[in-house]
């Protein structure tokens, strides 16, 4: 009776799980098609880490600092605040909403109103420069 008990709970944990990745990943989809980048792309690994770094403008080479133990934590958390900033939204979105709870983030930021902007990082400053920047976007201006 036990044991088909922990089963059933088990089971249930599986559902949740499987739920709240569909979630996430519908999430990004959505994230990453805003930005002008391929739904596709959240689900390979190693390119969406690339993608990732394209939609917050930082260099390609950030790709290395985030497979350096520590180094990466920190590293994430100024892309996570870069991809927030791109879409409009604070740092405090960046680090809570994004890093730390990103199975609620990611979906806010797909589904809900938020436009990409633009990374936050410009060529020539001292964290935004280097290979794999790409070009700043045209900045529209008004006929007045």
């Amino acid at each position: 009776m036990e044991q088909e008990a922990v089963g059933m709970m088990g089971s249930v944990f599986s559902l949740i799980m499987l739920a709240l990745t569909v979630v996430v990943i519908a999430g990004m989809w959505k994230t990453f098609s805003k930005a002008g980048k391929p739904g596709w792309a959240c689900i390979v690994p190693i390119y969406n880490v690339i993608v990732l770094l394209q939609i917050a403008r930082r260099p390609l080479w950030w790709f290395v600092l985030l497979l350096i133990p520590v180094v990466n934590l920190i590293v994430s958390m100024v892309l996570m605040v870069d991809i927030a900033k791109a879409f409009g939204k604070g740092a405090a979105f960046g680090i809570f909403g994004l890093a730390l709870f990103g199975f609620i983030g990611f979906p806010m930021l797909g589904f809900g109103d938020a436009q990409y902007g633009g990374g936050s990082s410009r060529p020539g400053s001292p964290l935004g420069s280097g290979m794999g920047m790409m070009p700043p976007r045209p900045v529209a201006t008004s006929g007045v």
